[in-house]
């Protein structure tokens, strides 16, 4: 890893495809030897797709931190300690500096609904000196992070077999 400060990357919008996006990066970097830690701040103990797929992976390691689908609870003070745990472990592997990509999954959601405070998140990022690579991912960016991220994609839906059909998720795709 060089000395350099990493970028900050940012996927969010309301299309599908950002933690896709995200882990395809993981994925790349472990091709060419560096390690990747993916946090994952809402996804909590049923079986992903990815988790199976990186435990053959060596150099990407991944962490289910959350306890699920944050929107669908009515208290949520066990996702803001969550969210808080994370986050601590965040800062921890930062100054660590032992991943060459930290993805922070579903980042964005946890700040949307206030579970973390969003300018203290901000500022880390900003003023981070670590050389690791920073992948945020989740709809609704703030415009705080969008201003210091060096890439920002927005995901947008043009169709989707749910709401459009009433397809459910595909194993494979959507999990």
């Amino acid at each position: 890893m060089n000395s350099a400060k990493g970028l900050l990357i940012v996927f969010t919008g309301n299309g599908k495809g950002k933690t896709t996006a995200a882990l395809g990066m993981s994925m790349r970097a472990a091709g060419h030897g560096m390690k990747a830690l993916i946090l994952q701040f809402i996804k909590g103990l049923w079986t992903y797709g990815e988790l199976r797929s990186f435990e053959k992976l060596e150099e990407v390691t991944i962490k289910p931190i959350g306890s699920g689908f944050t929107w669908k609870k009515e208290n949520l003070e066990e996702d803001r300690r969550l969210a808080k745990a994370g986050w601590q472990i965040a800062l921890s592997e930062l100054e660590r500096r032992y991943y060459d990509i930290l993805v922070l999954d579903e980042l964005n959601v946890v700040l949307a609904y206030g579970l973390l405070d969003k300018m203290a998140v901000v500022d880390a990022l900003e003023h981070r000196t670590t050389p690791s690579h920073i992948v945020v991912t989740g709809r609704n960016a703030p415009d705080e992070l969008i201003a210091i991220a060096d890439l920002v994609t927005e995901m947008k839906e043009i169709k989707h077999p749910f709401r459009d059909r009433g397809v459910k998720a595909s194993k494979g795709v959507e999990f």
